[in-house]
């Protein structure tokens, strides 16, 4: 569902990604951990078309992101680390102005929007100004909005930030959920009990490279850097940094 070859993303003398080949199939939730300015986001941003790269390609469900960008973001569902919302909107409008960007029938959002509201806990807050939302009830929002037109591919840059338990666990019950139905979800965090959760992958960038990849008990055994994620991780950092030195 996911097929990056070559990728690469340089800022003048600067290479973000370097030569990122990775395939991600449907039905996998992937996980993509590196430390700050390691490459995620600016990885995501070449996959949702946000950004041109310096070379390579990128492919959503077979279609080049960049020569075919309407087509590939069809496909997507998005939520960024800090999402953007349209504060004089309430959440319903925020949530059918979003199903009509995506050629929502009406029918079908009005119907979505029942159940999406009650599973997200929104029905109260259904006429309450963007602005005046909670930030937990803003993240809420974003991720009912983002899976209104069923994308192929979800795409989810720290997907916890600022949510409390009880959302928390519902939405990690959810990605297991749509990836167990089909949907391809690629997801970076920072939290790697997460990712040991429910990854069914996982892939590590350092210096924009990918590192590491496979599943944790593959990570586990092919380090052999102890008995969980947090140790594989420092361990991967901590060669990093030594090489760098030398």
């Amino acid at each position: 569902m996911i097929e990056i070859r070559n990728l690469c993303k340089n800022y003048g003398d600067l290479a973000a990604v370097r030569d990122l080949s990775l395939h991600v199939p449907s039905g996998e939730l992937f996980c993509f951990l590196g430390p700050n300015g390691a490459g995620k986001t600016t990885t995501i941003k070449m996959l949702t078309g946000l950004l041109r790269p310096t070379s390579g390609t990128a492919a959503i469900n077979g279609i080049d992101v960049h020569k075919n960008p309407v087509e590939a973001k069809k496909c997507i569902g998005y939520v960024p680390d800090m999402p953007f919302l349209y504060e004089r909107l309430t959440a319903t409008e925020f949530y059918l102005f979003t199903g009509h960007l995506y050629d929502v029938p009406r029918e079908e959002m009005r119907a979505e929007l029942e159940s999406s509201f009650s599973l997200f806990g929104l029905q109260e807050q259904a006429n309450t100004l963007v602005k005046d939302l909670s930030h937990g009830m803003r993240q809420r929002l974003i991720y009912a909005s983002t899976f209104l037109h069923k994308p192929n591919v979800m795409f989810i840059d720290e997907p916890l930030i600022g949510l409390d338990p009880y959302t928390i666990r519902l939405l990690k019950d959810l990605l297991v959920k749509k990836a167990r139905s089909g949907m391809c979800i690629f997801l970076t965090t920072h939290i790697l009990v997460l990712a040991e959760d429910i990854a069914d992958r996982i892939g590590i960038i350092l210096e924009g490279r990918l590192v590491a990849l496979g599943s944790l008990q593959e990570l586990l055994s092919q380090r052999g850097a102890g008995e969980n994620l947090e140790e594989v991780f420092l361990d991967l950092t901590r060669q990093a940094q030594r090489n760098a030195e030398d």
